[in-house]
């Protein structure tokens, strides 16, 4: 057992209901949790194993991501560098020079790049026959339900012209009906699954261990990975196996709308699996120094606004006649998830457009009005459900996140008008419902929980930035530009108990959210406090060190 002891500096213990920081001059944890604060700390020297000069900084509640896709995100590395091209003509050259560097390669898989860089994001097959030749090439997009394929990855998933339009996809087409080179959804995913080469578990459980290892150098203790395959159990249980998890990771298993009803007991013996793992590697399935889980089951409502597959109450601005792709009938959705929670796992609910966002609120009402008519042994466990993104929200259904008692998960970064908002996510739902979008603060406001997330590699998994942008509106790189919504901006100190009390009513942690005495010694050595500098200096703010139930990780 290691005792740290932490002075010369400011600990940030937590910050109050009502938005209030309580601070501390020094702070003492093991890995049994926090012992002491302020005088009973500094009391405590001559005992320490480790004595930690903060240096004026600040030791803080360590943040988590409330939302992401920590191995895609982490396998990006294994194809060519398109994410870092600033347009279309530096994504054909990253993908060139990478199948230079590969000439062997049977494939090229890559992801996952800007879809603003070619009109209403239509990308041609064509443009990358020029570099690739005949090697099937798959592209992710930025937001990984859009997928811009060359022909010969067409041609090897046997997509033509007379191919239908997967059940829950789109393949788009040229004006002669052959297929673009853009699929987006089931198209993208499914069509394409049973040809292109899957990742080995070497790679996979790399990139677990690189994930987590990055996460933990941002200060970050906690994933919420948000979709999760049967499968992919296989590689989070050896990365922890072999101590390559260097954060806590919850494991949300993706409900399937064509097979979900056989999911709810398969998906009981693979969390029965990882709970298991954690009692023999960790000493306990849930907290302490636990560090994987799966006790979420994820649903993709709708698809994304920015592919016109987010499900909306009333057509598109730019398509009379469509109101998106929703991937569940609303009986089915609420059976599905009734079935779920009856086996009690949490719930995670992917909604984007404004009739999704209705449709999980709608499902999760049902299911407590279900649950009070049922003798008390039959309840499903008081579990807090999630609804992610909330990208657009009725201003109406404002209020009902916290009647239901539901976690608004919001991914801060979008809050912006950059060029994904002016160029495909406006045009697309009309200036009218702009004002609709992350309403992070009316629903703070209305005595909701939210927390927060990234949706990396969808974009940055660092909270800095996006913590900057949760309480400007804007981008810090352009510090003097006009806040987006402005109304919609939330304090620091919001936006910070989003990234720990939010994320720790997310992860079920009771035993997170503070540095009080007694809780679990998860935490961050930040080079000033976050909550009193500029809002646009926050990025810059240095990592110094990171604690995960007092055991160093960064």
């Amino acid at each position: 057992m290691t005792l740290t002891v932490c002075t010369g500096g400011t600990v940030l213990v937590g910050i109050t209901v009502d938005g209030a920081p309580e601070l501390s001059s020094a702070i003492a944890f093991d890995h049994t949790g926090v012992v002491a604060l302020g005088a009973d700390a500094e009391a405590l020297r001559e005992q320490a194993d480790e004595m930690i000069d903060l240096k004026g900084g600040t030791l803080a509640p360590a943040p988590g991501d409330g939302h992401a896709h920590p191995v895609l995100g982490a396998l990006e590395a294994a194809g060519p560098a398109v994410r870092q091209a600033e347009d279309l003509a530096g994504i054909i050259t990253a993908v060139a020079e990478w199948k230079a560097a590969n000439p062997d390669a049977a494939w090229i898989v890559g992801g996952s790049y800007d879809a603003t860089f070619a009109p209403a994001g239509r990308f041609d097959a064509r443009w990358l026959d020029e570099v690739t030749g005949d090697t099937p090439t798959v592209l992710r997009s930025w937001d990984y339900h859009t997928a811009w394929v060359n022909t010969a990855a067409l041609d090897a998933a046997g997509i033509t012209a007379d191919t239908p339009d997967p059940e829950l996809g789109r393949i788009l087409r040229r004006e002669d009906g052959r297929p673009l080179g853009t699929l987006q959804e089931a198209a993208a995913n499914d069509l394409l699954a049973n040809v292109a080469p899957a990742f080995t578990l070497t790679q996979r459980i790399e990139a677990v261990e690189r994930a987590t290892r990055e996460y933990a150098a941002l200060g970050m203790t906690w994933i919420q990975d948000a979709w999760v395959e049967p499968a992919d159990v296989e590689h989070y249980l050896a990365a922890a196996e072999q101590g390559r998890l260097h954060a806590r990771v919850n494991l949300a298993l993706r409900a399937d709308p064509a097979a979900w009803h056989a999911q709810p007991a398969e998906f009981a013996g693979l969390r029965a699996q990882v709970r298991q793992l954690s009692e023999r590697l960790y000493g306990s399935a849930n907290g302490g120094a636990s560090r994987l889980s799966a006790d979420t089951v994820k649903f993709f409502i709708d698809g994304v606004i920015e592919n016109h597959t987010a499900a909306l109450s009333t057509p598109y601005a730019d398509r009379p006649d469509d109101l998106g792709l929703p991937n569940w009938q609303t009986d089915e959705l609420r059976e599905a998830v009734a079935a779920f929670a009856a086996a009690g796992f949490q719930l995670h609910l992917h909604a984007i457009g404004d009739a999704a966002v209705t449709a999980a609120l709608d499902s999760l009402e049902a299911l407590q009005t279900a649950q009070a008519g049922l003798q008390v042994e039959q309840q499903a466990p008081g579990l807090r459900h999630v609804i992610a993104h909330v990208a657009m929200l009725r201003p109406e259904d404002t209020r009902r996140f916290a009647e239901l008692g539901v976690i608004a998960n919001f991914e801060p970064y979008w809050a912006q008008c950059d060029a994904v908002m002016r160029d495909l996510t406006i045009p697309h739902i009309g200036h009218d419902r702009e004002g609709w979008q992350y309403l992070i603060g009316s629903v703070h406001r209305s005595g909701a929980t939210i927390s927060f997330g990234s949706d990396w590699p969808v974009t940055t998994k660092d909270w800095r930035p996006a913590l900057s942008t949760a309480i400007t509106r804007h981008s810090h790189l352009e510090p003097q530009a006009e806040p987006w919504l402005p109304d919609e901006r939330v304090t620091p100190a919001t936006a910070y108990a989003a990234y720990t009390k939010g994320i720790a009513a997310q992860a079920q942690a009771s035993d997170r959210a503070t540095l009080h005495v007694g809780m679990a010694a998860d935490a961050v050595w930040l080079s000033t406090n976050p909550l009193e500098v500029a809002p646009t200096e926050i990025p810059a703010i240095q990592v110094l060190g990171t604690w995960l139930a007092g055991a160093r990780t960064h």
